[in-house]
């Protein structure tokens, strides 16, 4: 199987080609650049200026501005004319949908052009056709003539250029031939690169947006796989869209840049958030310290074998074994979600308040596993005489068992237990025997042994395949870059596919003492592209977050990341766009306003877009759609149907309602409560 890096066990930054653009060099050995979008009117010169001067304060090295038609694209000189007065050499780009005509004029003012290549030349008829060879390749002619002019202009001038493909903007043309998936995206902007060689014009930067992380992530490393089969080394631009705002925001965008960059692809990233885009810096300046600080001192390796399909996706298939009489574990059930307790056993008052007080707060995203550290032989007795208070918040229990407590002593202790209970220990490579008399001893009073193993576990640890036996690492395992954690998990997964060990995988985002001191967001954007990434390449069948000392915190975040994947459905999902001076309400307070409205709907997908132009294939998986379709009116859709246009703005979020109503999908706020 071809790969698409050189190690998905480290982070060796993957070579590719300098493009320019001004001044600024993107790819190579630059570092990985940094760029947001304003949300302008962009014929407002002054507003789009100042709004560009902020985001250039703030860290942005790359601004873009929508430029959605000839006039828009005109005031591009007058922006950039008012911006370099102003003292700022920070790059602009025209962001281009639709007409070749805006391009051809922006591209005479402003350092890059982006064009989506989905609808640059194409007229979207979402018609159903099967095309012949002879009528494709007709297609791919009339794209050359339509697409060169800009090409030749752009060589020309100097001028850098981006292909962003959009998952939900693919042409009829790719729809019918590839269907709406990564290898359509990847193809789509596959057809212009290759008119672009054709005129020997290389200062290009590729990119494959979608707001599902799964789908991005795919679509890239498929883009990377292809590039190198026809010896193309064009930087990346990396970014989910419409990922939302606020902690979900956040959370996918780390997800889909955060899992590529820690493979070592990408060479400038936008965060896009529903949010004022100076807030979205921050995020990514995180997210690049984070990932450089991994390249240091990479050195090529060896690829070790690799049991997962980087592809498409399939969860890794796992034995089916019950935790509880309701709670159970296997590859057709959703994630675990484990929660570590910070309180000593010494605190247990506070630790029963504290779980008193989080219950009510959590509602359908419940402390399945409470996870305590045991020190001593008297503590689990203590355990098994408190159970019972703390019963009501928790499924069951996992016990961290230190080795100085020896299996004797921790058998005799728990031999008539009733506790419904996991036990975890951490083991050394050649730790065999101990082991394999934890297992026995488990199995003597009902318990399910979970084994922390060491990344270089040996041969002999999970070769004879155990019932009811979890894996996971071993919770200090420390990896130096470009080694990372995420590669450690994939280690454990092959090894245990090489052994024919069907035991499930419980990730655990430990503190290590790595993130004592962190901010939230690190250990959010920390989770995120650890659990992310591994749940993106279906691996994980129980989570914890062991980095936030708060119960409630700790536990919504397991749940949002799982959200963020896809892999379990906590409550509603919204997919909004993050503005920009094509959007025809004001996105954030719509967004807001909406959630308060619909956020109970747990399963529901709601698409916000303030206009159309990255195409209804954005809410694919959407279960509705509220788009701009002219000022002050909206257009809501059932999947990528429109099937109400033009309702005023001040009547479209009780339409929205009705419409959920009418499909089965509503409950009464009062009902989820009660």
């Amino acid at each position: 199987m071809s790969v698409y890096c050189s190690s998905r066990f480290s982070t060796i930054r993957r070579a590719s080609r300098e493009v320019f653009i001004g001044d600024l060099g993107v790819g190579a050995e630059n570092p990985i650049r940094i760029q947001s979008m304003t949300t302008t009117n962009t014929q407002d010169v002054s507003a789009t200026v100042k709004q560009a001067i902020a985001l250039a304060e703030s860290g942005c090295e790359i601004v873009r501005i929508t430029a959605p038609n000839k006039t828009a694209a005109r005031a591009l000189k007058d922006i950039r004319s008012q911006f370099r007065a102003a003292g700022f050499e920070t790059p602009l780009v025209a962001d281009i949908h639709f007409l070749p005509s805006a391009a051809m004029e922006a591209v005479e003012h402003v350092e890059k052009v982006r064009i989506n290549p989905g609808n640059y030349a194409d007229k979207k008829k979402f018609s159903t056709r099967e095309y012949t060879n002879d009528q494709y390749e007709k297609e791919l002619k009339r794209l050359h003539e339509g697409f060169s002019p800009l090409v030749l202009r752009s060589k020309e001038l100097g001028r850098a250029m981006r292909i962003g493909t959009n998952h939900g903007s693919l042409s009829d043309r790719i729809m019918n031939r590839y269907g709406d998936t990564p290898l359509g995206m990847v193809e789509s902007a596959l057809e212009f690169l290759r008119i672009a060689e054709l005129h020997s014009y290389r200062d290009i930067i590729l990119s494959m947006k979608a707001s599902n992380p799964k789908v991005m992530i795919e679509a890239y490393r498929l883009l990377v796989d292809r590039m190198n089969d026809e010896g193309m080394t064009y930087p990346l631009h990396l970014g989910v869209t419409e990922a939302g705002d606020g902690e979900d925001g956040r959370i996918k965008s780390a997800i889909g840049i955060g899992s590529l960059l820690m493979d070592g692809l990408g060479d400038t990233i936008r965060v896009s958030l529903t949010e004022d885009p100076v807030f979205e810096i921050p995020v990514a300046q995180a997210l690049v310290k984070k990932v450089m600080a991994n390249w240091r001192d990479a050195k090529q390796e060896t690829e070790k074998p690799d049991t997962i399909d980087p592809y498409h996706f399939q969860r890794r298939s796992i034995a089916t074994f019950e935790l509880t009489p309701e709670k159970s574990i296997g590859i057709e059930e959703p994630p675990t979600v484990i929660t570590k307790t910070p309180f000593e056993l010494t605190q247990f008052e506070a630790l029963e308040t504290a779980l008193s007080e989080a219950t009510p707060k959590l509602k359908d995203t419940p402390i399945e596993g409470l996870c305590i550290a045991v020190q001593t032989v008297d503590q689990l007795q203590y355990i098994e005489a408190t159970w019972k208070r703390i019963e009501p918040y928790v499924s069951f229990l996992v016990l961290e068992i230190p080795q100085s407590i020896d299996l004797e002593s921790l058998s005799r202790a728990l031999t008539d237990s009733k506790l419904p209970l996991a036990l975890i220990r951490d083991f050394d490579a050649d730790a065999l025997t101990p082991y394999k008399r934890f297992l026995g001893i488990c199995s003597s009073f009902d318990a399910i042994p979970i084994v922390g193993l060491t990344p270089n576990v040996s041969d002999g640890i999970c070769s004879e395949p155990a019932n009811n036996l979890i894996v996971t690492l071993n919770s200090q395992t420390r990896t130096n870059s470009p080694k990372h954690r995420i590669g450690s998990y994939r280690h454990l997964a092959n090894r245990l596919q090489n052994w024919q060990n069907p035991s499930p995988l419980w990730i655990r985002n430990s503190d290590t003492g790595e993130n004592e001191t962190a901010s939230f967001l690190n250990r959010l954007l920390d989770a995120s592209i650890l659990s992310g990434s591994l749940l993106c390449d279906g691996l994980g069948d129980l989570i914890s977050i062991e980095t936030d000392k708060d119960l409630t915190r700790a536990t919504k975040l397991t749940y949002n990341v799982l959200q963020g994947t896809g892999a379990r459905i906590s409550k509603t999902e919204f997919v909004a766009c993050p503005s920009c001076g094509r959007t025809l309400f004001d996105l954030q307070s719509t967004t807001q306003r909406i959630r308060g409205q619909t956020g109970h709907l747990k399963g529901v997908k709601i698409a916000i877009m303030g206009c159309i132009v990255n195409g209804p294939g954005e809410m694919a998986d959407a279960d509705f759609g509220y788009v701009g379709g002219a000022p002050a009116k909206i257009n809501l859709y059932v999947g990528k149907n429109c099937v109400r246009y033009n309702i005023p703005q001040a009547e479209a979020d009780q339409h929205l309602i009705d419409l959920i109503k009418e499909h089965g999908k509503w409950v009464d706020p009062e009902t989820v409560e009660a």
